[in-house]
């Protein structure tokens, strides 16, 4: 039997999603509570393996698994034997042919910037503090240049192992809500560190150091050592993961909740 979890984490406290040796990941806390109600080793494959500080409130994995068991065994049964910084919000038995990462059709992320002169008190683990007035607007303006399918290696981090940095990006949109700058960006897939970036360039945008136009000359030029620097972990979700309508996978609302929705 093959099973579809959507699931939910702070990565404030972890070393990223990958299991590793001696640091604590979302991935190791996962199967071990897998384990737990299956009675057997589970081992997990994910939509996207995030980085260490990064959140996830729209990861889906999926895992194999011999026994039977309700639905409900892999979601609150699992969660009793999970950290409080990992949920699992939704189970579903899938086909086979289900794969969490390369039947996954598009990824979305969210970048939550809490722009303001002073660090905030709360939520400093969801968001990334940058002082100094952002516009949103030339920042919005400047992102559109990405749109479509192109060559990102001006945003792709030195290690990154994909054979090729083409991604196809479907939307990329900044707003304001209050001191909060959000950028939220679609995507076939992500070259590593892309949005983060992405996200670094368009900060310098934002704080007019450099104009709209630069973002195109950046993906033109293709090369990484000319654009800004990478964007602090803490403020990067993943959101949400599509897959081709047939299999019919519970659709969760885009997180961060603190921000509405409709207004992104």
């Amino acid at each position: 039997m093959r099973i579809a979890l959507g699931v939910e984490y702070d990565g404030a406290k972890f070393y990223g999603w990958q299991r590793q040796r001696e640091v604590p990941s979302v991935q190791e806390h996962l199967e071990k509570a897998l384990s737990k109600i299956a009675n057997q080793p589970i081992e997990v494959q994910c939509a996207g393996r995030t980085d260490a500080g990064v959140h996830g409130t729209g990861q889906v994995v999926h895992f194999d698994v011999n026994g039977s068991r309700p639905l409900r065994a892999w979601t609150m049964g699992v969660n009793t034997h999970l950290p409080d910084t990992i949920a699992v919000r939704w189970a579903k038995e899938v086909p086979d042919e289900f794969h969490a990462r390369f039947t996954a059709t598009a990824r979305r992320y969210r970048y939550i910037i809490y722009n303001d002169a002073l660090r905030p008190g709360i939520l400093r683990h969801g968001v990334s503090h940058y002082h100094g007035e952002l516009d949103d607007k030339l920042m919005h303006r400047a992102a559109q240049c990405l749109l479509g399918e192109n060559d990102f290696t001006s945003f792709r981090a030195a290690h990154c192992q994909s054979n090729s940095p083409w991604r196809n990006v479907h939307h990329i949109n900044v707003t304001r809500q209050g001191r909060y700058v959000i950028i939220d960006i679609k995507a076939n897939a992500f070259v590593h560190h892309m949005v983060r970036n992405i996200t670094g360039s368009l900060i310098a945008v934002g704080r007019k150091e450099q104009k709209p136009e630069w973002l195109k000359w950046l993906l033109e030029i293709k090369d990484r050592n000319l654009a800004a620097a990478t964007a602090k972990a803490e403020g990067l979700y993943l959101v949400e993961v599509d897959y081709p309508k047939e299999y019919e996978l519970p659709s969760s609302p885009v997180g961060p909740l603190f921000l509405p929705d409709e207004q992104l």
